[in-house]
C-alpha cells in the first residue's frame, strides 16, 4: 500500500471532520467523551491545526489555542454538560441571560449554568467552528485528567489547591497569585512564564469585557467535567442539534429577511434605482476616508496631511465622524435579521466632495451625473457569505412585480492568511479555490499590483477558500503553496461570494462583465508559528494596510472615468 504524504492525511483529516460534523447534524446528538466525538478528537490531532500548537502533544496543554478559543466561545462554556445547536428560539421574553464573546458575532444564551444554547444564524461554517473549539477543549481537558488523577493517591495536591481557590473565589494577593500560577503550571505542563502570559491575557479580557470567567475557573471547569465523566459516568457533555437548525441549513432564511429589510430600505430612501456598488468590508474604513476629513474641519480640528494619519486621529472620534457623516449622506443599518450582518448606506451624491482629503481622488462629474450609492455590508462568516450575496443579488418580489436593483460592481475587501509574506502584507486575488471540493472560481479582479504604493508587499495569485480557521495545517498549506496552485493565501469567504456572483450572472441579475474586486490583508501567516491568529491581533499595525485597499476600492468607484 502506497504511503499518503503529510499533506494527504492532513487532506483525508479535514474531509473526515467534515462529514462526521454534517452527519451529527442530522443525526441529533453525540458526546465528545463518546464514540463519536473521539473520531472527532482523532482527525482534529490527525490534522494538527496550527493555530492550536502543541494540542497533539499529552505531555502539555495547549495555551495560546486555549486563549484563541475562550475569546470566540461564550463565557461559561468551561462548566457546561449541555450544548444546544439550534436555528431560532424567542428568547426575548425569558430571564436567560445572552451571550456574545469578545471575538465571534455569535448568539448564545445561557439556559443554566450547566446548558449553554447557541443560536445558529450563519450557516453551517459557524457549526463547524463551535464543533471545532468544543473538540479542542474536550483535548484539553483530557490532559488535565491524565495529569492531576494518574497517581495512586489520588487527585494530585496541585488539583486540590485550585479547587480551593476557585470555591474561595475572593482577589489574590502578589505572593498567592504567583503560588496559585506556580501550581496551575504543574498541571498544564507549562512554565510559570507561559501561564502567566496567558493568565494576564485572559484576566485582562474578563476585567475589560466580561467574556469569560478568568484561567482559574476556565480550567477547573473543564477538567472537573471531565473528572466526574471518568469516575462516575455521570454530567457526561452532550451537545444537541435541534430539528429546527436541521430545516434551516442551506435555505438561507437569515439571509432573505436580511436582504429584504435592506432593499425596503433603500426603496424608502428612494435609492433603489440609482447606481450600486456593494463593498464587503469594516463598517468604519469607507466611512473614515468619505467623512473624516469633513468631520474635523467642522468641529475646528486640524486634519493630517497623510490621510494614514488622519485616520490614526479618528479612532476615539467615531461619534464625532458619524454626527458628520449622517448630515452628508450616510446611514447606518442595523441588523434586525439575525444574520449579523450591518450595512452603511452612503449616497455620494450628498457627500461634501470640497471637504474630502486630497489625498482621495475623485472624479467629481462622475458623482454628479451618476449618483452612485455605496452599500458597505459587513463581515460574513464563511458560507454565510453565499446566502447574503445569493439574496442581495436576486430580485425582490412585491406582488406581480419584481425590484431588480442596478448593480454597479461589487468589491470584498478582507484579511487573510497570507503564505508567502507576514502580517500587514496584501494579496490580490486570480481565483479562489474551494478546499475539500472541485469548485474553482476564476476571479476577473479589477485591481492589479499597480493600483497600491511600491513600498507595500502585494502578492498575486489563487486564495483558498478554507472550511474554518482552526482547521488549517501546515502540510497542506505548504501543499497549496509550493504545488502548481500556487496559492497565496487563504480565507474563509472569497469563493463563496464568487459562487453566488457566478450563479447571478447565469440566472441574468448581474451583467457578466460586472466589475469585481477582491483584496485582502495579511492578519497572519498560519505556516509560521507565532504568526498565527492565535498570537493575536495586528492592532495598530492592520490599520494601514486595511485603509490602502479601502482606499483603492473607493478610488476606484468614485474616480470612474464615462
Amino acid at each position: 500500500m502506497q504511503e499518503l504524504s503529510k499533506s494527504q492525511k492532513a487532506r483525508h483529516a479535514i474531509r473526515t471532520f467534515k462529514i462526521l460534523a454534517d452527519s451529527l447534524t442530522l443525526q441529533g446528538a453525540y458526546k465528545p467523551s463518546g464514540k463519536v466525538g473521539e473520531q472527532l478528537a482523532d482527525a482534529l490531532e490527525q490534522l494538527s491545526p496550527e493555530i492550536y500548537g502543541s494540542m497533539s502533544d499529552p505531555r502539555v496543554s495547549e495555551l495560546k489555542g486555549l486563549e484563541y478559543v475562550i475569546d470566540r466561545m461564550p463565557r461559561g462554556i468551561e462548566n457546561c454538560t449541555r450544548v444546544i445547536l439550534t436555528a431560532q428560539e424567542d428568547f426575548q421574553q425569558t430571564s436567560f441571560e445572552k451571550i456574545s464573546p469578545l471575538k465571534r458575532r455569535r448568539i448564545s444564551y445561557a439556559v443554566s449554568d450547566k446548558e449553554i444554547c447557541f443560536v445558529i444564524t450563519t450557516g453551517q461554517s459557524e457549526i463547524y467552528d463551535i464543533l471545532t473549539h468544543i473538540t479542542f477543549l474536550n483535548i484539553e481537558a483530557k490532559k488535565i485528567y491524565q495529569q492531576v488523577c494518574n497517581r495512586v493517591e489520588g487527585l494530585s495536591t496541585e488539583w486540590a489547591d485550585l479547587e480551593r481557590l476557585v470555591k474561595k473565589d475572593h482577589q489574590l494577593g502578589k505572593e498567592e497569585l504567583e503560588q496559585s500560577i506556580w501550581n496551575l503550571s504543574i498541571i498544564l505542563g507549562r512554565t510559570y512564564k507561559e501561564t502567566r502570559e496567558t493568565y494576564d491575557s485572559l484576566e485582562k479580557n474578563r476585567r475589560e469585557h466580561g467574556t469569560n470567567n478568568g484561567l482559574f475557573k476556565i480550567i477547573y471547569g473543564i477538567g472537573k467535567r471531565v473528572i466526574a465523566e471518568q469516575t462516575n459516568g455521570e454530567h457526561e457533555l452532550t451537545v444537541y442539534f435541534t430539528p429546527s437548525l436541521k430545516e434551516m441549513i442551506n435555505h438561507q432564511k437569515y439571509a432573505t429577511l436580511w436582504a429584504k429589510i435592506l432593499k425596503e430600505k433603500l426603496m424608502a430612501l428612494g435609492l433603489e434605482k440609482r447606481p450600486l456598488h456593494i463593498v464587503s468590508a469594516n463598517m468604519h474604513s469607507m466611512r473614515n476616508l468619505l467623512y473624516g476629513a469633513g468631520a474635523l474641519r467642522d468641529a475646528g480640528q486640524s486634519c493630517a496631511a497623510d490621510i494614514y494619519e488622519m485616520v490614526m486621529q479618528l479612532r476615539d472620534k467615531e461619534k464625532l465622524v458619524v454626527d458628520y457623516a449622517e448630515k452628508n449622506g450616510y446611514l447606518f443599518l442595523d441588523d434586525r435579521s439575525g444574520s449579523t450582518i450591518d450595512v452603511n448606506i452612503i449616497d455620494l451624491d450628498a457627500v461634501d466632495l470640497t471637504k474630502l482629503h486630497p489625498d482621495l481622488k475623485i472624479n467629481p462629474s462622475y458623482i454628479n451625473n451618476h449618483k452612485p450609492v455605496l452599500l458597505v455590508i459587513d463581515y460574513a462568516f464563511g458560507t454565510q457569505a453565499y446566502d447574503i450575496m445569493d439574496e442581495l443579488l436576486t430580485s425582490l418580489e412585491f406582488g406581480d412585480q419584481a425590484l431588480q436593483c442596478d448593480f454597479k460592481s461589487i468589491s470584498i475587501m478582507g484579511k487573510a492568511g497570507v503564505l508567502p509574506g507576514n502580517k500587514g502584507d496584501l494579496m490580490l486575488a486570480t481565483a479562489h479555490v474551494m478546499e475539500g471540493t472541485a469548485n474553482n472560481y476564476i476571479v476577473d479582479n479589477d485591481l492589479t499590483r499597480d493600483d497600491f504604493p511600491g513600498n507595500v508587499e502585494v502578492f498575486v495569485g489563487p486564495m483558498v477558500t478554507v472550511l474554518g480557521t482552526s482547521l488549517q495545517n501546515r502540510d497542506v498549506l505548504e501543499r497549496f503553496h509550493s504545488s502548481s496552485w500556487r496559492a497565496v493565501g487563504i480565507e474563509m469567504e472569497g469563493g463563496h461570494y464568487q459562487r453566488a456572483i457566478s450563479g447571478a450572472i447565469i440566472k441574468g441579475h448581474i451583467p457578466p462583465f460586472m466589475k469585481t474586486r477582491y483584496a485582502y490583508y495579511a492578519s497572519d501567516n498560519p505556516m509560521i508559528s507565532g504568526q498565527t491568529l492565535a498570537s493575536g491581533p495586528m492592532g495598530v499595525d492592520g490599520i494601514v494596510p486595511t485603509y490602502m485597499i479601502s482606499k483603492v476600492i473607493l478610488e476606484k468607484i468614485i474616480n470612474h472615468i464615462d
